[in-house]
C-alpha cells in the first residue's frame, strides 16, 4: 500500500513541478497578461494557476493508473512516452508566449500538444479508461487556451 501511494504522489509531483518550473521560469506570466488585449470570454488572470494546478493534478493520477495497471510493459512504457511528450511541449508553451512573445508560434506549438494530449488519450484508453477519461478536461482547456492564444495574437 505504501508503494502505491508513494508512486501516486510521484505521479502527481512530475506534471506540477514541470507546470512550476515553466511558470518560474516564464516568471509567471500574469503580468504579461494583464497588458495583452484579449478576445471574448478570457478568465481572469487568477484563474490560469488554479485550473493547472487541478490539470496537472489530474493528469498525475492518469499517469499513475497507467503506470499502476499492471497492462503489458512494453504498452505502458509507450503511453507513458507520448505522456512524457507532451508534458514536455507543455512545458515550453509558456516560455515561447510569455517570455518571447511568439504569440502565433505559440498557437501552432499548441496545436501540437493538442495532438499529443489526444495521442496520450488514446493511448491511455486500452490500458485504464479511467485515466483517459481523467484527461479530458485537460484537452478541453488547451482547446480553449488555443482560442485564447488565436485570439491574442489576432488583437496584439
Amino acid at each position: 500500500m505504501k508503494k502505491k501511494i508513494g508512486t501516486l504522489v510521484i505521479g502527481i509531483a512530475i506534471p506540477l513541478l514541470v507546470g512550476g518550473l515553466s511558470a518560474l521560469l516564464s516568471g509567471g506570466g500574469m503580468g504579461v497578461f494583464a497588458t495583452l488585449e484579449k478576445p471574448p470570454l478570457s478568465p481572469p488572470g487568477w484563474l490560469f494557476p488554479v485550473v493547472w494546478t487541478v490539470l496537472y493534478t489530474l493528469m498525475g493520477i492518469a499517469s499513475w493508473l497507467v503506470f499502476s495497471s499492471g497492462a503489458d510493459s512494453g504498452q505502458i512504457r509507450d503511453a507513458l512516452m507520448v505522456y512524457f511528450y507532451q508534458l514536455v511541449v507543455n512545458f515550453l508553451w509558456p516560455i515561447f508566449f510569455f517570455d518571447f512573445g511568439w504569440y502565433l508560434f505559440s498557437f501552432f506549438w499548441l496545436l501540437l500538444l493538442w495532438v499529443l494530449i489526444v495521442a496520450t488519450i488514446r493511448r491511455f484508453y486500452p490500458i485504464s479508461a479511467a485515466a483517459a477519461y481523467l484527461l479530458v478536461p485537460y484537452l478541453l482547456w488547451v482547446t480553449f487556451a488555443g482560442y485564447l492564444n488565436l485570439g491574442i495574437w489576432l488583437l496584439n
